[in-house]
């Protein structure tokens, strides 16, 4: 049995598109944000990043990248990069079209403030 790890590369694999690269590229934010993370692999083909609990999810669509973060509306954003489920009192997700591009420090400190509520 493959591991989480190896589950993600082949999904970004599988991919072969934009997709696959957003995935790899916000997969290489997590861990060099948090290089203590571990991947996981949930819900028939979720990739799910935790620290102390969950940090997010990756999830692919037809037409989006998704990334949730478990806690995000306890998360401050001020580069506004969430843009879905505003209405939620838990969940917080960016919902990353083709041709979107996302702000790498932005969401690096999403990731850090996720861990640090997680450990708090």
């Amino acid at each position: 049995m493959e591991n989480p790890s190896q589950l993600i590369d082949a999904r970004i694999e599988e991919l072969g598109d934009w997709r696959g690269e957003m995935l790899a590229h916000i997969r290489t934010l997590i861990k060099k944000a948090d290089p203590d993370v571990v991947e996981d692999w949930k819900w028939r083909g979720v990739p799910v990043w935790y620290h102390a609990g969950m940090i997010c999810t990756g999830e692919t669509y037809k037409k989006i990248v998704k990334v949730t973060f478990a806690k995000g509306a306890s998360l401050d954003d001020p580069s506004g990069l969430f843009n879905t489920g505003l209405d939620g009192n838990t969940r917080r997700a960016i919902d990353i079209h083709e041709g979107d591009t996302i702000d790498d420090e932005a969401f690096t400190s999403l990731i850090h403030e996720a861990v640090a509520l997680n450990t708090a």
